[in-house]
């Protein structure tokens, strides 16, 4: 088993390793580290990693496409933003405290590799197949992807400068032990025998637990301010979904970490889960709704992918299909959960992005296969797969790992974000005019559009006058009253929402607000008689979700665009 083999028939890497180093790999001045690789897995998890860097992107367009107008540039900053200060923890100590091979306390690495030291051209801690250089650069992708996941929880109210630095702090000590534990060479989820493919734990659980606690520290959105709220941009939802969709086949299928039949598995397990998963997701809404949703289509999709994720490179593909169609199914009525709780997490990441990784984590101990696992030709007869293999104990492995991930990010997650919350400056929460602006106004200066609105109703064109009526009922109506919204006349008249004078009227320095109705709810009220419902709150008070008002899960409010 000695030289190098572009084909060969034994089980591990193309040959061993021998270098003189055994940390670096050897001394590249004089020697050739390439000769432990071969070329077809290192261009293969270098084409993946660029794959996965769209992720963060698509995370971006999904996330302002569910937004409203006024707060949709700033989700794709927070996206990309989130992206730079990864980077940065990453290469500063997130590797070494993630992947560190000299830890062994079971919890978290230490500083061996700070800065990148001793990384380069030894066999990687995940796979004897790629250099530990290339090791690293892929793994930070999936850190970037995980934080571009949880800043989601900013949206529409949140203050962008505190998440970052939230992100910079969870990345240390949220996620970096959840890497350590399911792929850390001495990892307590590793040693323990714990399932989990490309990341269920520190990737989902991570994630959606994260951002259900950072949404709890940040509040509820403003009630009043959610009349008639719809997603703004099916398209951009659509745009989003697909970029993540490609990412996802280099995040999954590149956890093999070499161009191999596990991989192909991977991918194939991967659309098999999207598609039923979408399918299950779209017949629950048509149940509801009567009407195809297409958000509905992309969140099915999604939450498909997320329980392929843990599971994709360890189950076969029939069961993949039945974990398209539970998935689906379950992360639909999750949307639901965060009414029990009464936590407002705008856009689902508990429901598509924490459950789901549950889900797919739990059927890797009763749907793993031995056979799977070996299609890399490392793994060949090291893990006993599920209960396909009658390995039953695995179930129980898979069930602590869950609720270890689930408290600890959850938990961790919430000291952080309220500890932030705590610093002069650092506070999370916009303050409700800037809500009422838009986070585009006052976080960014910038706009996704040029204030272009379409508005669905011809009433909602006219301009303001004084006296208008409608034609049926002949009602007058001030413009400050067509909004529906007081805080929104105060603007039109330029008066400061947040300041009253002594008489209890609101007054206060002008703002540079364009006059002018972006909803027409008044003059629809006047047209139907004044009996049109438009709370735009679910069973329980909180705002509706943005999958929810678009795909009809919950009754929602009549078919105009909010600003």
């Amino acid at each position: 088993m000695s030289g190098y083999a572009p084909s060969y028939s034994w089980v591990g890497a193309p040959t061993e390793f021998n270098g003189t180093d055994p940390e670096t790999g050897g001394d590249s001045a004089v020697e050739n580290l390439n000769q432990w690789y071969q070329s077809g897995d290192v261009a293969y998890i270098l084409v993946a990693s660029a794959m996965v860097l769209l992720m963060p992107a698509g995370l971006g367009f999904l996330y302002s496409g569910l937004a409203r107008r006024k707060s949709a540039l700033s989700m794709i900053w927070a996206c990309m933003a989130s992206f730079s200060v990864i980077t940065f923890q990453w290469y500063f100590w997130g590797y070494s405290l993630a992947f560190s091979s000299t830890a062994t306390n079971g919890f978290i690495g230490n500083l061996h590799h700070f800065g990148l030291q001793n990384v380069l051209g030894a066999p990687s801690p995940g796979s004897p197949l790629v250099p530990e250089l290339l090791y690293s650069f892929y793994q930070m992708m999936f850190c970037a992807t995980t934080a571009a996941i949880v800043v989601g929880a900013v949206a529409e109210r949140g203050r962008l400068i505190p998440m970052m630095v939230f992100i910079f702090c969870w990345a240390t000590i949220v996620y970096a032990p959840l890497a350590n534990w399911a792929w850390g060479v001495s990892g307590w989820g590793y040693a323990y025998g714990v399932y989990d493919y490309a990341g269920g734990g520190p990737v989902e659980i991570g994630s959606g637990m994260s951002a259900l606690a950072y949404s709890w520290a940040l509040g509820k959105r403003q009630e009043r301010m959610m009349i008639n709220f719809r997603p703004h941009n099916v398209s951009l939802i659509v745009l989003g979904t697909t970029l993540l969709w490609f990412g996802w086949l280099g995040f999954n299928g590149g956890s093999a970490f070499g161009a191999n039949l596990r991989a192909v598995m991977a991918c194939w397990n991967s659309n098999l889960t999207a598609m039923f998963a979408a399918a299950a997701w779209c017949a629950l809404d048509y149940r509801l709704a009567k009407k195809w949703s297409m958000v509905g289509w992309c969140s099915g999709a999604i939450s498909g992918l997320v329980a392929a994720t843990p599971a994709s490179g360890y189950i076969p593909p029939w069961a993949s299909v039945i974990l398209g169609v539970v998935a689906g199914v379950v992360c639909n009525y999750a949307t639901k959960v965060k009414y029990w709780i009464r936590i407002d997490d705008s856009l689902d990441v508990f429901a598509e992005h924490g459950v789901a990784g549950m889900i797919g984590l739990l059927f890797n101990a009763f749907f793993g296969a031995d056979y799977i696992i070996g299609l890399d030709g490392v793994n060949t007869g090291v893990y006993p797969g599920g209960w396909l293999n009658h390995e039953y104990r695995q179930l129980y492995v898979q069930v602590a790992y869950i609720v270890a991930c689930t408290a600890y990010s959850f938990v961790v997650s919430a000291i952080l974000a309220f500890g932030i919350n705590m610093i002069p400056g650092l506070r999370l929460r916009a303050s409700e005019e800037a809500e009422l602006l838009g986070m585009d106004d006052d976080q960014l200066g910038e706009f996704a559009y040029d204030y272009v609105e379409v508005r669905r109703d011809y009433l909602a064109w006219t301009p303001p006058q004084e006296n208008m009526r409608t034609e049926e009922e002949g009602a007058a109506i001030n413009p400050r009253d067509r909004h529906g919204i007081p805080e929104h006349g105060d603007l039109i008249e330029g008066k400061d929402p947040e300041k009253t004078s002594s008489n209890g009227s609101r007054d206060g320095p002008p703002h540079n607000v364009n006059m002018g109705d972006r909803h027409g709810i008044k003059a629809e009220e006047a047209k139907h008689g004044g009996n049109i419902e438009h709370d735009g709150r679910g069973a329980q008070g909180l705002p509706l979700s943005n999958h929810q008002a678009a795909s009809g899960s919950v009754a929602a409010a009549p078919e105009h665009h909010g600003a």
